[in-house]
């Protein structure tokens, strides 16, 4: 063989398996976003199977605070699977500013407080909302490693050619990034 052929044959080589380490890496980086997101619908699931026990729980003490509770049902009855990013904050927002309400009507029955299945249900729903957190931040940082990939040279030539697509980020709502302003919150 003549060396010219052989430098052919290292170059064609090299560059395929340049090409199979990207693909490999561009493929676990889109699979890493899709557990992620499934770690965070687990979350919601966890939280919209949560709530029915709560309100079943407080409905006892609270019968004229009718309103806040059938809120909180329709919420959990608004929860879907496979929502993308600004789904999941939009019924996010909805679904705090609810339980930001509940917290403070809580505040009204001191038997309520005291009971401990309801104590127990509130410690589950802080774990489910902490789950919900670490889910999230998985998923961005999962996000931002694929899209970085997706982007970056010379990764970007084979995820181009695979037709990868940036995806969205969990992102606060605008009200959600203000201060809560804790006076309006007992008015």
């Amino acid at each position: 063989m003549s060396s010219e052929l052989i430098v052919i044959l290292v170059i064609v080589g090299f560059l395929l398996l340049a090409y199979i380490f990207i693909y490999n890496g561009l493929v676990s980086r889109k699979n890493q976003v899709e557990y992620a997101n499934g770690a965070v619908n687990v979350a919601f699931k966890n939280r919209y199977d949560l709530i029915p026990n709560l309100v079943a729980t407080v409905k006892q003490y609270m019968q004229h605070e009718r309103g806040l509770l059938e809120k909180l049902t329709e919420l959990r009855s608004g929860s879907a699977s496979q929502w993308d990013a600004k789904q999941m904050g939009e019924w996010d927002q909805r679904y705090n500013n609810a339980m930001k309400a509940f917290n403070i009507t809580v505040e009204n029955y001191p038997n309520l407080k005291a009971d401990t299945q309801f104590t127990h249900l509130q410690v589950s729903l802080n774990e489910c909302e902490a789950q919900l957190a670490a889910a999230r931040r998985t998923y961005n940082a999962a996000v931002m490693d694929y899209n970085n990939s997706i982007e970056m040279f010379p990764s970007n030539i084979v995820a181009s050619m695979l037709n990868y697509k940036r995806k969205d980020m969990i992102e606060a709502t605008q009200q959600e990034r203000q201060t809560p302003n804790v006076n309006n919150l007992f008015a």
